[in-house]
């Protein structure tokens, strides 16, 4: 019995040196691998994990002045923390990862830093702050000709310097990035860039032209955010031009495509500067009510973010304080048997107190691990709920936007039948009108009454009236929006009479409703059908009506 516990204690101390030795062997490649872990512990938003693992990769390489595994470890904690939204922790990160590269490592390096900064300043609204850092990035790209950085970074400065309202600085240096950039992928970044600073100098000809090249390019989730300003510039661009209902028409586009949350703030200004300068006032209040929502639960997202990252900091100092302390223990047990193996090897009491020593902490190990199992079960269970929220969140949120799809039906439907109705009773009005003109004028020809021929007369004055009236089309294209005007777009040889045929033909209306409306004859009303197909192009055995209407 006592020779097992003897060779158990025996392997237990062989343990406490090779272990620690073994750690301390530790490689450049294996401090990579560490990061490579921790990176995509960050990218699957697992931020407490990858801080472990960057936190204990940075003083691997502190202690073993490995700088670039040093650079890398202490960039990527800044980047954890500006995911976090942690601006200030990120900034002190990034600027330590600044200095170690200026100190010991390349340009390339240093440029990475510097674009980080700069954008983590242009996140934070330091624009100045942004464009000396852009600009230390760029002027470092150009030093060691890496042209595919220095034309990202001439986009960044575009960007900032828009931003500054100095649309004449940032078109010059959009020009180079789009010389630089010409065939890499951020081209389509720079067109678009180049465009809003187009639109920005009023060169709004120019700017929709790049548009008009830039969409059948934008396609696929990647490129949403292009789209999606895209979108936004043509519709200042139809603002400019006073063209409301493109202006509209584009920015619901933007609206469609967008998948920035906080661009959602930028489309609603739009929106109600729009609505209220078409003096649609109810609109334009809506829309600016909506711009406070978003900006609550902006602020509802980076406040329950920053007590989460309060979270995460406290979990990871405990990491670190339970790994300092580890370290510290197993030191000291380290240095005790070695001195207990040089100086009393055979001596049996020490043997058996560190075997105890040994089960003990074994015991509470598991006991550890079981907690940490706990917890972690814990965890995803929380994790689940949260998806089970969301879920039911975004299905409300596709309920709702079906049933305001539906509401907005019934509304173009029931204002399509109230203008069918107006329509027809024009129509009547037309024939009674019609009727008591024959009536009357028979009997004017067989008595010769003055009051009878000056009556006919006033009729005819109103039948004049009702068939000019115009009001009609107005009506219609309330009703019936971007209707007449894709009509127009596809057949622009159409006449207002004809349009307006097409408008009573679009509502069902037949041909001996629309001729009277007309006031002629329903072979004429037939022949005058003919006639505006063939001004279209089309045969003659054309169907009008479902044409029409798939426009």
């Amino acid at each position: 019995m006592i020779s097992t516990a003897f060779y158990r204690s025996l392997i237990y101390i062989f343990f406490l040196f090779f272990l620690p030795f073994r750690t301390f062997a530790m490689t450049p490649k294996d401090c990579e691998k560490m990061i490579i872990k921790g990176v995509e512990a960050m990218n699957k938003k697992d931020f407490t994990k990858s801080l472990q693992i960057l936190t204990k990769t940075r003083k691997i390489a502190q202690d073993n002045h490995w700088y670039r595994e040093e650079f890398l470890s202490t960039n990527n904690i800044g980047a954890n923390y500006y995911m976090m939204l942690d601006y200030g922790e990120a900034l002190n990160n990034y600027l330590d990862a600044y200095k170690i590269a200026v100190a010991h490592l390349d340009e390339k390096s240093e440029m990475t830093v510097l674009n980080n900064i700069a954008i983590l300043y242009s996140r934070d609204n330091k624009i100045d702050k942004a464009k000396d850092y852009f600009s230390k990035a760029y002027e470092l790209a150009g030093k060691v000709n890496n042209n595919t950085s220095k034309g990202l970074y001439a986009i960044n400065l575009t960007i900032v310097y828009n931003e500054k309202g100095d649309h004449k600085t940032a078109k010059k240096y959009i020009d180079e990035a789009l010389k630089l950039t010409a065939d890499s992928p951020y081209y389509l970044l720079a067109k678009s860039t180049d465009m809003e600073t187009l639109v920005n100098l009023k060169q709004y000809d120019e700017a929709e032209k790049l548009a008009n090249e830039l969409l059948p390019k934008l396609n696929g989730v990647e490129y949403a955010e292009h789209k999606t300003q895209v979108f936004y510039n043509l519709s200042i661009i139809a603002e400019q031009r006073n063209d409301l209902q493109k202006a509209f028409h584009f920015l619901q586009l933007a609206e469609k495509n967008n998948l920035n949350y906080d661009f959602k703030e930028n489309l609603f200004e739009r929106f109600s500067k729009l609505y209220k300068k078409a003096n649609d006032i109810d609109r334009a209040v809506s829309y600016k009510d909506s711009i406070m929502v978003v900006k609550d639960s902006v602020n509802r997202i980076k406040n329950g973010q920053l007590f989460e990252n309060s979270k995460i900091k406290f979990e990871l100092q405990n990491s670190q304080k339970d790994l300092a302390e580890s370290q510290g223990k197993l030191t000291s047990q380290r240095s005790f048997f070695i001195k207990g193996f040089l100086l009393a090897i055979f001596v049996v009491l020490i043997i058996f107190w560190a075997l105890r020593n040994s089960i003990v902490k074994n015991k509470q190990q598991k006991i550890i691990e079981q907690n940490n199992a706990e917890i972690a079960r814990l965890e995803l269970e929380k994790e689940k709920k949260n998806k089970e929220i969301l879920e039911n969140q975004l299905k409300e949120k596709e309920v709702l936007a079906l049933l305001e799809q539906e509401k907005f039906k019934n509304e173009l439907e029931a204002k399509n039948r109230k203008l069918t109705t107006k329509a027809l009773q024009l129509s009547t009005k037309i024939e009674l009108i019609d009727d008591l003109i024959r009536t009357l004028s028979r009997e004017s020809d067989d008595l010769q009454n003055v009051d009878i021929n000056n009556i006919i007369k006033q009729f005819k004055i109103l039948q004049k009236q009702t068939h000019e009236e115009e009001s009609f089309l107005v009506h219609f294209e309330e009703v019936n929006q971007g209707f007449l005007s894709k009509l127009k777009q596809l057949h622009p040889d159409l006449n207002s009479n004809d349009i307006r045929f097409l408008s009573y033909v679009f509502m069902n209306l037949s041909i001996k409703e629309i001729s009277t409306i007309f006031n002629i004859t329903p072979e004429a009303c037939r022949k005058r059908k003919e006639r505006i197909i063939k001004k279209m192009g089309h045969d003659e055995n054309l169907d009008l009506y479902n044409y029409i209407t798939s426009i």
